[in-house]
């Protein structure tokens, strides 16, 4: 089981890629929360295998049983439960590469922690197979926080070179949707520009990554605990969490540098008896704590490791350089697959910060 995540919620996850089925259990959810299980269902089928023409095209249904926690339709307050049984693996692909470590893989590091005995198949418990229960645990997340009227979107900032730069109005319209897009992007002709070269590194048999851009609206100021405990540790601990993940940046982020500190300020103005900042350079964060405005940051994902490519490796068990051919389904770019992860592990976050403030009878 992973180590267990949270403050208020407790998180933990377990499974492998190729084993009989993965799962999570989540610790102090508020009993009397009614879940929407087409709410979610929606959620989980966001992420699913098969469902887009760049993804792989290995199929798995995502349904999930909940054998805990859940009664009449409510939480119940104990531990909830939920398991994914894995239906449409092939592992006889991963026999050969006992021994061969992956390139980009886990595979050597596993082995050296785990002396050997860890499940290589699909990467095993590193697998991006083990974000499906964490979404569904982010989707109990999500619903929870937009009966508050919260809301969390994410775009496609940017697949390889090819950027969407346009900049929207924030509101809860346009995260939904961006939610009901099955390649979120701004502006179209950048939709098609991405998939293009997506589907042009497939047929090279390589693969590509990309940049996700999320946004949270409406969360008050004054959530986050300086200095470990700031809302941009907390985000980046979670994110850091999701396999292929190797960045995180707030509101504007490394570029912020190049401005002088006049711009770069965001200057507050009171509206309608409200308070606002002119401009939202720090992404709603201030001191590692909430200002009021929308929390915005860039998640950087790696390009899939598992390539059709021939590459160099070693063999561990003859201690050799070899070189490799990785068999199976694998996504040439999992960029949209790793979206609403994204967002769910961010409602996890945000959730479990609002619950250490306001209790665990938030109102719910």
């Amino acid at each position: 089981m992973s180590s267990i995540w949270g403050n208020k919620l407790k998180l933990s996850l377990f499974g492998e890629s190729h084993g009989e089925a993965i799962g999570v259990v989540i610790n102090d959810l508020p009993s009397g929360v009614k879940l929407d299980l087409e709410y979610i269902n929606e959620q989980m089928n966001r992420r699913k295998p098969g469902t887009h023409k760049t993804s792989t095209s290995r199929k798995e249904s995502d349904e999930y049983n909940i054998v805990s926690g859940f009664f009449n339709g409510k939480t119940t307050g104990s531990p909830l439960c939920a398991i994914i049984y894995n239906e449409n693996t092939k592992s006889k692909d991963y026999n050969k590469l006992k021994d061969n470590m992956r390139p980009g893989h886990s595979d050597y590091p596993a082995f050296i922690k785990y002396s050997g005995f860890n499940d290589y198949r699909g990467g095993g418990h590193f697998s991006g197979r083990i974000t499906a229960p964490l979404l569904f645990a982010g989707a109990i997340a999500m619903q929870i926080l937009e009966s508050k009227n919260i809301y969390i979107g994410s775009r496609i900032k940017s697949i390889f070179n090819i950027e969407d730069n346009n900049m929207p109005e924030l509101n809860k319209n346009f995260l939904n949707n961006l939610k009901a897009m099955d390649f979120p992007v701004i502006t179209p002709k950048k939709c098609s520009e991405m998939e293009e070269i997506i589907l042009e590194a497939k047929e090279k048999g390589n693969s590509v990554g990309g940049i996700v851009e999320t946004y949270i609206i409406n969360v008050n100021a004054g959530y986050g605990e300086p200095f470990f405990e700031s809302v941009e540790s907390r985000l980046a601990h979670m994110i850091f969490s999701i396999p292929a993940v190797k960045g995180i940046e707030f509101g504007l982020g490394f570029d912020i540098t190049k401005m002088y500190g006049s711009n770069a300020n965001d200057q507050y103005v009171v509206q309608d008896k409200n308070i606002y900042t002119k401009t939202n350079n720090n992404g709603g964060i201030l001191g590692g704590i909430t200002n009021g405005m929308p929390i915005i940051f860039r998640t950087a994902i790696k390009p899939t490791p598992s390539i059709f490519l021939e590459q160099q490796t070693i063999n561990i068990k003859e201690m050799k350089n070899v070189n490799m051919q990785i068999e199976g389904r694998h996504d040439p770019c999992i960029v949209p697959r790793a979206l609403p992860v994204i967002e769910g592990a961010t409602a996890l976050v945000i959730l479990d910060m609002i619950l250490e403030r306001e209790g665990e009878l938030w109102k719910i």
